[in-house]
């Protein structure tokens, strides 16, 4: 659990119960702490970062509250995109000698792991449970990088 959540009192919404939404709030934390750095003519992609890493989690409170399998996969599948809207930035930062790649791994790190989540709860088909087996996320390339 997040320490927001903890520092706030009990969970109250199903959404917060989600390991997805707790490492999102994590990135989200990650994000604007790295934020702060990002100043001047980098100002775009700071926006940019902050925007990305709250719509996963925003996506996947909304997502959860819906009642319609399509609808919430719908939403579920944003969040994902905004997860890899926010991987990106991050490459631009590195790749923009703002900061190293050490210093965003911990974040790549959270983002991987929810992207893998988010696929997992966007294979859901009427009538499955939730959490529906699926590939991982790292099985659906061919290639890794080295």
């Amino acid at each position: 659990m997040s320490d927001y959540l903890k520092a706030n009192g009990t969970t109250t919404f199903d959404h917060e119960k989600l390991h997805v939404y707790q490492a999102g709030l994590e990135f989200v934390a990650f994000a604007a702490a790295l934020a702060k750095e990002l100043k001047g003519e980098y100002r775009s992609t700071r926006d940019q970062l902050i925007r990305s890493s709250q719509s996963v989690v925003l996506n996947i409170a909304e997502g959860n509250g819906k009642h319609s399998d399509a609808e919430r996969k719908r939403f579920f599948e944003i969040a994902r995109g905004s997860a890899m809207e926010s991987a990106a930035t991050l490459d631009v930062i590195v790749a923009c000698g703002i900061v190293t790649s050490e210093a965003i791994a911990p974040g790549k790190l959270l983002l991987l792991r929810m992207v893998s989540m988010l696929s997992k709860m966007t294979v859901v088909r009427k009538g499955e449970a939730r959490e529906a087996p699926a590939v991982a996320y790292n099985a659906l390339y061919d290639e890794t990088i080295e």
